[in-house]
């Protein structure tokens, strides 16, 4: 299957520090807050509040400070900082989301159950990089109940729990610590939203494989916005690897135009440029029955 091309290379990534990242978090829902309410009671005496932005006053923020947010997550190139980052956005990951329309978790789950309509009700899946949950709630929609999740944000975790739709959660980090599970023992694998700088490395892809069992089923997400291009080429090059060493074989790749709301207009690129979307793209595997993982961290 042809790969898209590349046509411009990634953004310089964002050093932070955490005093930097809670400053900013601060700022993004502390000082504006006055802003924000200045703009709101003028909309209100004028009659001048448009729909949109009701909307985000009711919800408690606006689709600026939620891309505010957002955009300083895509810049956050260490994993420690990415973290704390996490452990504090976890209360409003969701809300935060949502305001920007972000479609990962939905469009894996459809390629997973579209692409192989005959997966069991009760097969075995474990959601890596689970966050919230958003990706299990979108299994259990489609009747999946034998879910496991693992996330390296404690308050992640503690977010994905409140759902009660986890069979068990795990604090891990992929990339620096073995996934918590034996091998060949799930049906299928999901990572949906951390392939980036400063979340799962590609290095790690052959844990999923480890874990997955033969002929299971490996789902994978990435922006293709113009700041993550050149962690995608490095991703796509390890896919490709690992299928030339015959481990799995590549079943669909999926690029998507509404992927989610940029977080600036540089980002914005496309066929949804003039709806302010940026661009990912959805890949699923089929590990091979015969799959052996051994030196296979030689292939990514």
């Amino acid at each position: 299957m042809p790969r898209p091309l590349v046509l411009c290379s990634a953004s310089p990534p964002v050093k932070l520090d955490c005093a930097d990242l809670d400053s900013l978090l601060f700022w993004a829902t502390g000082e504006r807050e006055t802003e924000r309410e200045q703009e709101t009671q003028e909309g209100l005496r004028t009659g001048r509040l448009c729909p949109h932005r009701r909307m985000t006053q009711e919800k408690g923020g606006s689709l600026s400070e939620v891309q505010m947010r957002v955009g300083a997550s895509h810049g956050i190139t260490d994993l420690a900082q990415k973290l704390h980052f996490y452990d504090r956005w976890a209360p409003d990951y969701d809300q935060d989301v949502a305001a920007l329309k972000y479609r990962a978790p939905r469009l894996a789950v459809d390629c997973l159950t579209q692409a192989l309509p005959g997966l069991p009700r009760a097969a075995l899946i474990l959601d890596v990089a689970c966050g919230t949950g958003l990706v299990a709630a979108e299994l259990q929609a489609r009747g999946f109940l034998q879910l496991y999740g693992v996330d390296g944000s404690p308050a992640m975790l503690e977010q994905a729990r409140a759902r009660g739709i986890y069979q068990n959660l795990s604090l891990c980090t992929l990339g620096q610590q073995p996934l918590p599970s034996p091998e060949g023992t799930f049906d299928a694998v999901l990572m949906v939203g951390a392939l980036s700088d400063g979340q799962v490395p590609c290095s790690a892809i052959p844990e999923l494989l480890r874990v997955t069992k033969p002929g299971g089923l490996v789902c994978l997400t990435t922006r293709t916005n113009s700041s993550n291009l050149r962690f995608k080429e490095d991703l796509e090059a390890t896919l490709d690897r690992l299928e030339q060493a015959g481990v799995w074989e590549r079943l669909v790749a999926w690029p998507v135009d509404r992927w989610e709301l940029a977080t600036s207009e540089l980002e914005v690129t496309g066929t949804s440029a003039k709806e302010g979307f940026i661009s990912g793209i959805v890949y699923l595997y089929r590990k091979q029955e015969a799959a052996r993982v051994d030196g296979l961290r030689s292939c990514a």
